[in-house]
């Protein structure tokens, strides 16, 4: 009457497993997408070609799109009417406008940070910009800027938060932290002066290699329902086993009992 209480409780086991797990696996994933940049440059001339991506640690992000704002409407990379070309993973990108902003979006309308760039639309010589990362700093790293021309990199002097640093070939910055962050220019005494650019921060990861934890814990959430089903089926069935075997033992043993009576009463 009772057999089948094992084997019901089990699979009642092996259900609610399955529902923690898809549970901690969905807390475990949520995308952390961002937009890459190559080169990595917020300012540029007109006409540069940049290529663009949507990136989940390292990795291509399936299922994002690198979109734009221009003149009030949004596109898609690739897209017609929209701008640029697919090239792989890549958003291939010829700038020409003076500004413009670019990010990361999902079906579902996640995004990323944006990104925007200024370009620099003077053909002549005369034309400055500024070499300043386009995207987040990490916090300890060193950051070289340079002032440059269509012709090429030149001595200038920079200007941190409107404060003069003098004339050098770049200005270096060691172990960037919070206190670095802020607005950056150029400017040649042959051709002007640049935008300004402002350098963001963004804090290193931990000593601790959380989100390869995180991704470690991930990738066991995915297997253990597996590991654990297939863990109970043989459990069960070794329980099957073991019952049937206790009947034949039984049966065997009734027999048994059954003879030695039946020569006891001869």
């Amino acid at each position: 009457m009772f057999s089948h209480h094992p084997d019901t409780m089990k699979t009642l086991c092996v259900s609610l497993l399955l529902g923690v797990c898809v549970l901690l696996l969905s807390a475990l994933t949520v995308p952390a997408v961002s937009l890459s940049v190559s080169p990595n440059l917020q300012q540029v001339f007109s006409g540069s070609s940049v290529d663009m991506s949507c990136v989940d640690d390292g990795q291509t992000a399936d299922g994002w799109t690198v979109k734009r704002t221009r003149g009030g409407l949004t596109e898609d990379c690739g897209a017609a009417p929209g701008f640029g070309r697919l090239l792989g993973s890549y958003c291939v990108v010829d700038l020409s406008a003076p500004s413009e902003t670019f990010w990361c979006e999902d079906s579902s309308g996640q995004q990323s940070d944006n990104v925007s760039f200024s370009v620099q639309s003077d053909t002549t010589d005369k034309g400055v910009i500024l070499e300043i990362p386009a995207l987040p700093v990490r916090t300890g790293s060193d950051v070289i800027l340079r002032c440059r021309q269509r012709n090429g990199a030149t001595a200038a002097y920079f200007f941190i938060n409107g404060s003069h640093h003098g004339l050098k070939p770049e200005h270096i910055i060691t172990k960037f932290q919070h206190s670095h962050e802020g607005l950056y220019s150029c400017s040649t005494d042959q051709g002007g002066k640049s935008p300004e650019g402002f350098l963001r921060v963004r804090d290193a990861p931990p000593l601790l290699p959380c989100e390869s934890v995180l991704r470690l814990v991930c990738h066991l959430v995915v297997f253990c329902p597996y590991c654990i089903s297939t863990g109970l089926l043989l459990s069960i069935c070794c329980s099957r086993k073991t019952y049937r075997r206790g009947q034949e033992l039984d049966e065997d043993y009734n027999d048994i009992t059954a003879d030695v009576t039946t020569e006891h009463a001869l």
